[in-house]
């Protein structure tokens, strides 16, 4: 179980009950919610979503790791792995979204890529899975920069959404 890890600007830890406070700032923000689903959490709901997040670490060995800026330790985002069903089949998920104010400056790259890594390399997980909204472009964008591949168009949680594949090779 790797509960946390370091990129060049990152410092990422397992996500724990007192990060329910910085889960409602980021579930708040109209510009990050909009692309992932556009409910804006409420306290309880980040609180949920906190104990869902911790949850699944303890059922699955691996989850969502919080990420602060490492030279100051400014909360800058989350980024992890989700086990979810995908039409009846078990897939694992990337997951990532990043407080409005650090948008444009390379960290979901910088996270993903670690995240990708410890999938493939300490998870032996042969692929990973990633959906976004068909006009979130930055998201798909980054997707690509990661090697994931266009699989196909879906319905998820009742929005349209693109699914995205990455088979058990390096994260570039």
């Amino acid at each position: 179980m790797i509960e946390t890890f370091d990129t060049d600007r990152l410092a990422a830890r397992r996500v724990r009950a007192d990060d329910a406070v910085d889960m409602h700032r980021l579930h708040t923000d109209p510009r990050v919610m909009a692309p992932i689903g556009g409910a804006i959490a409420s306290w309880d709901e980040a609180e949920a979503l906190t104990r869902r997040m911790i949850d699944h670490w303890a059922r699955h060995g691996y989850g969502v790791w919080v990420l602060r800026l490492r030279d100051g330790g400014g909360f800058v985002g989350r980024a992890g792995l989700r086990r979810r069903d995908i039409d009846g089949v078990g897939e694992t998920e990337l997951m990532c979204a990043l407080a409005s104010d650090h948008w444009g400056r390379g960290y979901a790259t910088e996270a993903a890529r670690a995240v990708i890594r410890i999938a493939i390399d300490h998870l032996m997980l042969p692929s990973l899975v990633a959906c976004a909204s068909p006009t979130d472009f930055p998201s798909r964008r980054l997707l690509e920069t990661l090697g994931f591949a266009f699989e196909r168009d879906m319905i998820n949680a009742g929005r349209p959404q693109t699914l995205h594949r990455l088979r058990g090779v390096a994260a570039g």
